[in-house]
């Protein structure tokens, strides 16, 4: 995690001081863009594989609900902070993001709990340990079923969240209009990290994984009544039950995967998100430029409907662990 860090603080400050050189390129843009990506991908594998070592397994949940709600946290503060430095200097952002990897770094450091187990280093290929984890993962009913209904799910979320900054634009909404919804996605995410105890209280593990499948049909609403108020109304519902399932997915996942597979299996499920995730803006962005706003809607709510049937009718879903 900290050689993650360090390097990508390298990448994005070069990068900042590439632009007060003024030496900047497209390539050199693309090229820390990579890196900034890599780096992140091995930070988030390490640090689900840190998490169960300094967090109490029965405090897994509320940890995983807290660290979706601090995601979304950064996603509403972060883009206008970034362009507020940007109208003051172009470099500025970027400095000031190589700063927070440092600061990362430096907070990483001060931890004295270990990260992990103690344990033999493993000598066999990557490719073996990595098949290691797709073994667990697929090995486990419940874990397998959640990987790829909810590896799904990242279809519609971006995918819907593209076509709520187009449909806004066309409908008139000015720039800054269309960042307040988006940004409203986020609080709500956020909003929901706060009620996500509640909500395990009172809400079995099943019920708490259905109710997510099911909010997505909120954005059926804009098929009675397309504007763009009505697709985003229908969206926040989703967006306060996000953090809930989060911490029973990701938390019972944490808990019982040994702790050498831990990175491993969670690389594959990233794996299956992260493989998905930009199939939505894809088919969101062809079906707007070919279809009407409605039609492209009502593929989004048709799909969401599928995977909520298919989470409602799942054994694994119907067998879900409780949180205890």
């Amino acid at each position: 995690m900290i050689g993650a860090d360090g390097v990508r603080a390298l990448a994005i400050g070069s990068l900042a001081f590439a632009i007060l050189a003024d030496w900047v390129s497209l390539w050199a843009i693309a090229l820390v863009a990579f890196v900034e990506g890599a780096g992140t991908a091995l930070f988030s594998a390490a640090q689900t594989g840190a998490l169960r070592a300094v967090v109490a397994v029965r405090q897994l949940p509320a940890a995983a609900a807290a660290r979706t709600g601090r995601e979304a946290g950064v996603l509403v503060v972060g883009p206008p902070l970034g362009g507020a430095l940007f109208s003051l200097a172009r470099a500025l952002p970027f400095l000031v993001d190589a700063v927070s990897y440092a600061f990362s770094s430096l907070s990483l450091l001060a931890m004295r709990t270990p990260f992990q187990e103690k344990r033999e280093a493993d000598p066999s290929p990557l490719r073996s340990r990595l098949a290691e984890g797709f073994r667990f993962l697929w090995s486990r009913p419940f874990l397998r079923t959640c990987a790829l209904l909810f590896g799904l799910a990242n279809f519609l979320g971006p995918g819907l969240l593209l076509a709520l900054v187009v449909i806004g634009t066309r409908q008139g909404l000015s720039g800054g209009e269309v960042g307040v919804l988006v940004a409203a996605f986020g609080a709500c995410v956020l909003l929901g990290s706060f009620l996500s105890p509640l909500v395990r209280r009172a809400l079995p593990v099943r019920a708490v994984l259905l109710l997510e499948l099911w909010t997505w049909l909120g954005c059926a609403a804009f098929l009675v009544h397309p504007d763009v108020f009505v697709l985003m109304a229908g969206l926040l519902p989703t967006a306060l039950a996000i953090p809930s399932t989060d911490s029973v997915v990701h938390g019972y996942r944490i808990a019982m995967t040994p702790d050498h597979l831990l990175g491993r299996a969670e690389s594959v499920r990233t794996t299956i998100s992260l493989l998905i995730a930009p199939l939505g803006p894809l088919a969101a962005g062809a079906l707007l430029s070919t279809v009407s706003a409605r039609a492209t809607i009502a593929v989004f709510a048709a799909f969401g409907l599928v995977l909520a049937v298919l989470g409602t009718l799942s054994p694994s879903i119907r067998a879900a662990p409780s949180i205890d």
